[in-house]
């Protein structure tokens, strides 16, 4: 990874992690310092987050933390669903191989381990939400459509759209054990659909699975104090 995608990274990780409130101006020389880099990698990093939607510049030039509406990220979150959902219908017209076959096999397989404990422990969310990111990322590097995944790969980059993004809400706030089941049971009748070839089937079971991270979302909001102890983020999410 060269200085300047290294740089880019963490400082997308560092907004993206509320280390910087909605609206705090990112001054070039004070972020060199702090990442122990020159000014020129910072200044190319803040041009793409600009361009991802992370950053904005203002009247005069420099850089503000943006914030993000919970309709803008809601929005983000359906667009998600709806690419993973032509990337479904894509891999199912395709067919399965025998290799993806038993890598999503291995994705369930441990999914319904790590759910057969209760309560779970942090350890068991983290694990499941790994799973979870190489469940989703199988399908979308099958489906064979470049465009699409850079698209999704564009969309990942805004607060809360990722696939597990919301997970951790189940665990630490919610505590609710039932709604991990049902996304995974989603997983199940999703790969079913796929290895049946039903790509309409596919397509709908991919979108409908959007709505657990939005379920969360909503209850992220409605629990804001609580919430940003364990996911700072939200801070950059009003209203």
């Amino acid at each position: 990874m060269s200085l300047q995608e290294t740089v880019l990274m963490q400082l997308r990780d560092l907004i993206l992690s509320g280390e910087f409130a909605p609206g705090q101006r990112l001054a070039e020389q004070q972020l060199a310092e702090r990442l122990g880099a020159s000014r020129t990698p910072v200044r190319a990093a803040l041009v793409t987050l600009e361009q991802e939607g992370l950053v904005e510049a203002n009247d005069t030039g420099k850089y503000l933390v943006r914030q993000f509406t919970a309709r803008e990220v809601t929005d983000a979150i359906a667009v998600r669903g709806h690419l993973e959902g032509m990337a479904a219908r894509l891999v199912a017209e395709h067919g399965v191989s025998r290799q993806l076959q038993g890598d999503l096999q291995a994705c369930l397989d441990e999914g319904d381990r790590l759910l057969a404990d209760s309560p779970l422990t942090i350890e068991s969310y983290a694990a499941y939400a790994a799973m979870n990111d190489r469940f989703h990322a199988l399908i979308l590097d099958a489906c064979g459509n470049r465009a699409l995944q850079r698209a999704v790969a564009l969309n990942d980059k805004l607060p809360f759209a990722p696939a597990s993004a919301m997970l951790p809400m189940q665990g630490t706030v919610a505590l609710d054990r039932d709604w991990m089941l049902y996304a995974h049971r989603q997983h199940h009748m999703l790969c079913d659909a796929l290895r049946l070839g039903e790509g309409v089937r596919a397509q709908a079971l991919a979108v409908e699975h959007t709505e657990v991270a939005q379920m969360n979302m909503r209850l992220a909001l409605e629990r804001r104090a609580e919430s940003e102890r364990f996911m700072p983020g939200m801070r950059l999410v009003v209203g």
